[in-house]
Protein backbone atom coordinates (compact mmCIF):
# COMPACT_ATOMS: atom_id res chain seq x y z
CA UNK A 1 0.00 0.00 0.00
CA UNK A 2 1.28 3.51 -1.17
CA UNK A 3 1.67 6.18 1.76
CA UNK A 4 1.78 9.61 2.01
CA UNK A 5 2.85 11.83 4.20
CA UNK A 6 1.62 15.28 4.64
CA UNK A 7 3.13 17.86 6.82
CA UNK A 8 0.71 20.69 7.66
CA UNK A 9 1.68 24.47 7.23
CA UNK A 10 -0.37 25.25 10.38
CA UNK A 11 3.06 23.95 12.10
CA UNK A 12 5.09 25.79 10.19
CA UNK A 13 6.80 29.23 10.39
CA UNK A 14 4.59 31.42 8.82
CA UNK A 15 7.78 34.51 8.42
CA UNK A 16 9.27 31.99 6.39
CA UNK A 17 6.51 29.45 4.76
CA UNK A 18 8.12 29.41 1.16
CA UNK A 19 11.39 28.25 2.82
CA UNK A 20 9.65 26.08 4.63
CA UNK A 21 7.69 24.17 2.51
CA UNK A 22 10.61 23.54 0.05
CA UNK A 23 12.54 22.39 2.96
CA UNK A 24 9.68 19.81 3.88
CA UNK A 25 9.19 18.81 0.09
CA UNK A 26 13.17 18.12 -0.36
CA UNK A 27 12.82 16.32 3.36
CA UNK A 28 10.48 13.70 1.12
CA UNK A 29 6.80 15.28 2.24
CA UNK A 30 4.25 14.00 -0.35
CA UNK A 31 1.55 16.03 -0.07
CA UNK A 32 1.30 19.62 1.83
CA UNK A 33 -1.96 20.32 4.18
CA UNK A 34 -3.23 22.95 4.28
CA UNK A 35 -5.51 23.90 7.12
CA UNK A 36 -8.29 26.62 6.48
CA UNK A 37 -10.30 27.70 9.49
CA UNK A 38 -13.04 30.27 9.72
CA UNK A 39 -13.49 31.36 13.42
CA UNK A 40 -17.37 29.95 12.68
CA UNK A 41 -17.54 26.58 12.56
CA UNK A 42 -14.54 26.23 14.07
CA UNK A 43 -12.79 28.35 16.69
CA UNK A 44 -9.66 29.85 15.19
CA UNK A 45 -8.62 31.54 12.20
CA UNK A 46 -6.19 30.83 10.04
CA UNK A 47 -5.56 31.63 5.73
CA UNK A 48 -7.29 31.38 3.05
CA UNK A 49 -7.06 31.06 -0.97
CA UNK A 50 -3.97 34.04 -1.56
CA UNK A 51 -1.58 31.82 1.17
CA UNK A 52 -2.42 28.92 -1.07
CA UNK A 53 -1.70 30.79 -4.45
CA UNK A 54 0.93 32.18 -2.83
CA UNK A 55 2.92 28.74 -1.99
CA UNK A 56 2.14 26.67 -5.23
CA UNK A 57 5.03 27.94 -7.25
CA UNK A 58 7.14 26.54 -4.23
CA UNK A 59 5.83 23.14 -4.09
CA UNK A 60 6.20 20.91 -6.70
CA UNK A 61 3.56 17.94 -5.00
CA UNK A 62 -0.38 17.90 -4.61
CA UNK A 63 -1.55 20.66 -2.07
CA UNK A 64 -4.34 19.18 0.27
CA UNK A 65 -6.70 21.50 1.44
CA UNK A 66 -9.04 21.01 4.90
CA UNK A 67 -12.06 23.52 5.22
CA UNK A 68 -12.87 24.12 8.20
CA UNK A 69 -15.64 26.80 7.55
CA UNK A 70 -19.02 26.96 7.06
CA UNK A 71 -20.60 27.60 3.96
CA UNK A 72 -18.21 25.73 1.99
CA UNK A 73 -19.31 26.42 -1.77
CA UNK A 74 -18.25 29.76 -1.85
CA UNK A 75 -14.37 28.83 -1.22
CA UNK A 76 -14.16 25.86 -3.51
CA UNK A 77 -13.41 27.68 -6.83
CA UNK A 78 -11.70 30.49 -5.24
CA UNK A 79 -8.97 27.43 -3.46
CA UNK A 80 -8.99 25.47 -7.10
CA UNK A 81 -8.24 28.04 -9.14
CA UNK A 82 -5.25 29.36 -6.47
CA UNK A 83 -3.75 25.54 -7.20
CA UNK A 84 -5.41 23.38 -4.55
CA UNK A 85 -5.49 19.66 -5.73
CA UNK A 86 -7.28 17.77 -3.37
CA UNK A 87 -10.60 19.72 -1.10
CA UNK A 88 -12.66 18.26 2.15
CA UNK A 89 -14.73 19.87 4.09
CA UNK A 90 -17.04 18.35 6.73
CA UNK A 91 -20.58 16.91 6.00
CA UNK A 92 -22.36 19.15 8.62
CA UNK A 93 -20.84 22.31 6.74
CA UNK A 94 -23.08 22.14 4.02
CA UNK A 95 -26.52 21.80 2.96
CA UNK A 96 -26.26 19.36 0.27
CA UNK A 97 -23.20 17.07 0.41
CA UNK A 98 -23.78 15.51 -3.00
CA UNK A 99 -23.69 18.97 -4.64
CA UNK A 100 -20.41 20.17 -2.84
CA UNK A 101 -18.17 16.89 -3.98
CA UNK A 102 -19.44 17.06 -7.75
CA UNK A 103 -18.56 21.00 -7.69
CA UNK A 104 -15.09 20.01 -6.07
CA UNK A 105 -14.87 17.65 -8.79
CA UNK A 106 -16.04 20.01 -11.43
CA UNK A 107 -13.26 22.40 -10.85
CA UNK A 108 -10.71 19.94 -10.96
CA UNK A 109 -9.94 18.83 -7.87
CA UNK A 110 -9.95 15.50 -5.92
CA UNK A 111 -13.18 15.11 -3.42
CA UNK A 112 -13.27 14.80 0.35
CA UNK A 113 -15.22 14.41 3.69
CA UNK A 114 -14.13 14.92 7.09
CA UNK A 115 -15.48 13.40 9.90
CA UNK A 116 -14.83 14.11 13.09
CA UNK A 117 -14.65 12.30 16.07
CA UNK A 118 -18.16 12.50 16.77
CA UNK A 119 -19.48 12.04 13.23
CA UNK A 120 -20.67 8.66 12.37
CA UNK A 121 -19.38 7.50 8.95
CA UNK A 122 -22.33 6.81 7.22
CA UNK A 123 -22.24 10.32 5.46
CA UNK A 124 -19.78 8.48 2.66
CA UNK A 125 -22.19 5.81 2.05
CA UNK A 126 -24.55 8.14 0.04
CA UNK A 127 -21.96 9.59 -1.74
CA UNK A 128 -19.05 6.65 -2.50
CA UNK A 129 -19.31 7.35 -6.06
CA UNK A 130 -17.99 11.13 -5.72
CA UNK A 131 -15.55 10.34 -3.15
CA UNK A 132 -11.94 10.39 -3.80
CA UNK A 133 -10.74 10.61 0.36
CA UNK A 134 -11.87 10.44 3.99
CA UNK A 135 -10.38 12.22 6.30
CA UNK A 136 -10.51 11.22 9.75
CA UNK A 137 -9.96 13.66 12.25
CA UNK A 138 -8.27 12.22 15.24
CA UNK A 139 -8.62 14.96 17.51
CA UNK A 140 -11.06 18.08 17.61
CA UNK A 141 -10.40 20.27 14.65
CA UNK A 142 -9.46 24.35 15.46
CA UNK A 143 -6.21 23.75 16.69
CA UNK A 144 -3.13 22.36 15.91
CA UNK A 145 -0.50 20.42 18.43
CA UNK A 146 -3.69 18.47 20.15
CA UNK A 147 -3.09 14.91 21.42
CA UNK A 148 -4.26 12.06 19.11
CA UNK A 149 -7.81 10.69 20.46
CA UNK A 150 -7.62 6.49 20.73
CA UNK A 151 -11.11 6.36 19.86
CA UNK A 152 -10.35 7.42 15.74
CA UNK A 153 -8.47 3.68 15.58
CA UNK A 154 -11.21 1.88 15.59
CA UNK A 155 -13.34 4.10 13.38
CA UNK A 156 -10.38 4.37 11.10
CA UNK A 157 -10.34 0.56 10.88
CA UNK A 158 -14.11 1.01 9.88
CA UNK A 159 -13.59 3.08 7.16
CA UNK A 160 -11.12 0.91 5.77
CA UNK A 161 -13.81 -1.76 5.38
CA UNK A 162 -16.06 -0.03 3.45
CA UNK A 163 -13.63 1.58 1.05
CA UNK A 164 -11.85 -2.02 0.84
CA UNK A 165 -15.56 -3.20 0.24
CA UNK A 166 -16.45 -0.45 -2.16
CA UNK A 167 -13.10 -1.07 -4.10
CA UNK A 168 -13.84 -4.62 -4.74
CA UNK A 169 -17.16 -3.82 -5.91
CA UNK A 170 -16.16 -1.29 -8.43
CA UNK A 171 -12.72 -1.11 -8.96
CA UNK A 172 -12.50 2.64 -7.35
CA UNK A 173 -9.86 3.42 -5.05
CA UNK A 174 -10.63 5.97 -2.15
CA UNK A 175 -7.54 7.43 0.14
CA UNK A 176 -8.50 7.19 3.80
CA UNK A 177 -6.83 10.32 5.44
CA UNK A 178 -5.98 10.74 9.28
CA UNK A 179 -5.45 14.29 10.84
CA UNK A 180 -4.65 14.70 14.58
CA UNK A 181 -1.34 14.17 16.93
CA UNK A 182 -0.16 12.22 15.11
CA UNK A 183 3.79 11.12 15.24
CA UNK A 184 6.59 8.77 14.88
CA UNK A 185 5.28 6.95 18.29
CA UNK A 186 2.11 6.07 17.34
CA UNK A 187 1.94 5.89 13.19
CA UNK A 188 2.47 2.22 13.15
CA UNK A 189 -0.71 1.95 15.04
CA UNK A 190 -2.58 4.03 12.87
CA UNK A 191 -1.14 2.15 9.52
CA UNK A 192 -1.93 -1.15 10.89
CA UNK A 193 -6.07 0.61 11.39
CA UNK A 194 -6.02 1.01 7.94
CA UNK A 195 -4.89 4.86 6.86
CA UNK A 196 -2.93 5.04 3.88
CA UNK A 197 -2.43 9.73 4.16
CA UNK A 198 -1.07 10.67 7.41
CA UNK A 199 -1.46 14.11 7.91
CA UNK A 200 1.59 15.79 10.46
CA UNK A 201 2.21 19.35 11.91
CA UNK A 202 4.03 19.48 14.91
CA UNK A 203 5.87 16.01 14.16
CA UNK A 204 7.17 17.74 11.61
CA UNK A 205 8.05 21.24 11.41
CA UNK A 206 8.70 21.17 14.96
CA UNK A 207 12.21 19.58 13.85
CA UNK A 208 12.94 23.11 12.80
CA UNK A 209 15.58 22.11 9.59
CA UNK A 210 15.59 20.18 6.40
CA UNK A 211 17.25 17.25 8.09
CA UNK A 212 15.19 16.93 10.76
CA UNK A 213 11.90 17.20 8.35
CA UNK A 214 13.95 14.14 6.50
CA UNK A 215 14.65 12.38 9.50
CA UNK A 216 10.99 12.48 10.81
CA UNK A 217 9.82 11.84 7.93
CA UNK A 218 11.92 9.14 6.63
CA UNK A 219 11.05 7.43 10.38
CA UNK A 220 7.77 7.85 10.34
CA UNK A 221 7.15 5.92 6.17
CA UNK A 222 9.66 3.20 7.98
CA UNK A 223 7.09 2.88 10.69
CA UNK A 224 4.15 3.23 8.74
CA UNK A 225 5.72 -0.10 6.62
CA UNK A 226 5.41 -1.88 9.55
CA UNK A 227 2.02 -0.97 10.50
CA UNK A 228 1.03 -1.82 7.23
CA UNK A 229 2.79 -5.33 7.70
CA UNK A 230 1.07 -5.57 10.76
CA UNK A 231 -2.42 -5.34 9.64
CA UNK A 232 -1.47 -7.70 6.89
CA UNK A 233 -0.35 -10.52 9.13
CA UNK A 234 -3.36 -9.88 11.41
CA UNK A 235 -6.10 -9.94 8.58
CA UNK A 236 -4.06 -13.57 7.33
CA UNK A 237 -4.56 -14.77 10.58
CA UNK A 238 -8.10 -14.07 10.73
CA UNK A 239 -8.41 -15.12 7.26
CA UNK A 240 -6.51 -18.72 8.78
CA UNK A 241 -9.28 -18.21 11.13
CA UNK A 242 -12.69 -18.21 9.09
CA UNK A 243 -11.26 -21.07 7.57
CA UNK A 244 -9.89 -23.30 9.26
CA UNK A 245 -12.91 -22.91 11.49
CA UNK A 246 -14.99 -23.50 8.35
Amino acid sequence: MDCRIAPSILSADFARLGEEVRDVVAAGADWIHFDVMDNHYVPNLSVGPLVCEAIRPHVSVPIDVHLMVEPVDALVPMFAKAGANVISFHPEASRHVDRTLALIRDHGGKAGLVFNPATPLDWMDHVMDKLDLVLLMSVNPGYGGQSFIDTALPKLATARARIDAWHERTGKSILLEIDGGVKTENIRRVAAAGADTFVAGSAVFGAKTREGYARVIESMKREVGQGVADRARLRAEQDQQTWGGA
